[in-house]
């Protein structure tokens, strides 16, 4: 039976739109993963799974420990539900859920918050200065590991963190540790956005992947030894409980480098479209979402319901979602994924009824779960339950 007959058996009580979570690909993605990590722990990115429930599933699963949240609001969330090491890996402006953080003790020892200048600690204690009894915050500071070249003339890397040098470093956790009772820095982030979520392998342009390789190799070159004397400096000043880099991209070769203690993941668990690009690993699609076909507009066109669910990220045709299953449909170059239809072309169309399902694919992960409240759980042929998504359970935290 192949997966798009065991999917339609599976989900047959079921009316699209829904979406899926295959749990034999996801269970031989972690173990993948796992792998790759080589005994170092994995920190799970909550927005790449965006569900309470499979969050869960997946920390208890051997290799994986703690979570990388995008919101203050959804660590708090997630701390008060269990979850005992949560890494909020952007900065924060929500003086809200700082108060909230520094009064509450419990979550404050779960939760640490990022930083990458004295604004955010300025920021920090003015948000939490009426707050008693006050708990520590943990601190933890984000560091640039983009890579520059040609003496600043040519950057790669996400445009994230100001300080990049170990001297900067220094007098950032020197600031914290010397000057700011009531923060403790606690850890270090890098995240090499352009080894660990560009693909080294694109289809299609031979000479766009070789420089993407010749890019990551000079990169990877630079950034353990930058890495490392940063996490040397920040350590002359201040004891560290992790250091943090790395991405389902990248997880090999980070995890050689002495100075990282942890490595997150969190896309490579669904395995989305944009990650079927790289050499170093091959995924197993593992989230879908199946919409129906309610019209034919010509023997070798069909049109679903629904579809216009474009991922995050510079606008192109790679971040539109993928039509999967049947195999060989494709988008009309004219209306692309629509708001309530997307007509789809090709001549898998031809054998396609009213009422069938197409499967699609998400170009990221996460952002799939913001347009469905519920993951069915596929094993084989057969539903084996549900979970809800940060939606199904009535968060929305971006």
């Amino acid at each position: 039976m192949d997966a798009r007959q065991r999917y339609d058996r599976a989900t047959a009580a079921l009316e699209p739109p829904f979406a899926i979570l295959d749990l034999a690909a996801m269970r031989a993605n972690a173990a993948d993963l796992v792998r790759r990590a080589a005994g170092k722990p994995i920190r799970v990115a909550s927005k790449s799974l965006r569900s309470r429930p499979l969050l869960e599933r997946v920390l208890a699963m051997d290799g994986f420990q703690g979570v990388m949240a995008f919101t203050l609001p959804e660590a708090l969330w997630l701390a008060r539900h269990g979850c005992a090491d949560v890494l909020v890996a952007y900065p924060t402006a929500d003086r809200h859920a700082l108060a909230e953080l520094a009064g509450d003790a419990v979550a404050a020892g779960r939760v640490t918050v990022t930083v990458d200048s004295l604004a955010h600690l300025d920021f920090i204690e003015a948000a939490v200065e009426g707050v008693r009894p006050r708990a520590e915050l943990r601190i933890c500071l984000d560091i640039d590991a983009g890579y520059v070249a040609l003496g600043g003339r040519f950057r790669a890397g996400a445009l994230r963190s100001p300080i990049r040098e170990p001297e900067q470093a220094a007098d950032l956790a020197a600031a914290i540790a010397e000057r700011r009772p009531g923060l403790r820095l606690a850890g270090l982030l890098a995240y090499e956005a352009q080894i660990a979520g560009v693909g080294d392998d694109a289809p299609g342009n031979a000479l766009l992947t070789r420089a993407v390789r010749i890019m990551q190799a000079c990169s990877a070159r630079e950034l353990i030894v930058r890495r490392g004397r940063v996490v040397n400096a920040v350590r002359r000043v201040a004891d560290l409980e992790f250091v943090n880099g790395g991405g389902t991209g990248s997880i090999e070769r980070t995890v050689r480098e002495k100075a990282v203690t942890e490595v997150t993941a969190g896309s490579g668990l669904f395995h989305p479209r944009l990650f079927d690009f790289y050499r170093g690993f091959t995924g197993h699609p593992a989230a879908l979402f199946a919409l129906p076909v309610v019209r034919r507009p010509a023997p070798d066109i069909v049109t679903v319901l629904g579809g216009g669910y474009p991922a995050s990220g510079a606008a192109g045709r790679s971040r539109l979602p993928q039509p999967y299953l049947p195999a060989g449909l494709r988008f009309s170059p004219d209306e692309g994924a629509g708001e309530v239809q997307t007509p789809l072309l090709g001549q898998a169309a031809e054998d396609l009824r009213i009422g069938d399902r197409v499967w699609f694919r998400h170009a990221k992960a996460g952002e799939m779960c913001e347009r469905f409240d519920t993951l069915h759980l596929v094993d084989g042929d057969t539903l084996a339950g549900s979970v809800p998504t940060y939606r199904g359970e009535g968060k929305t935290f971006l």
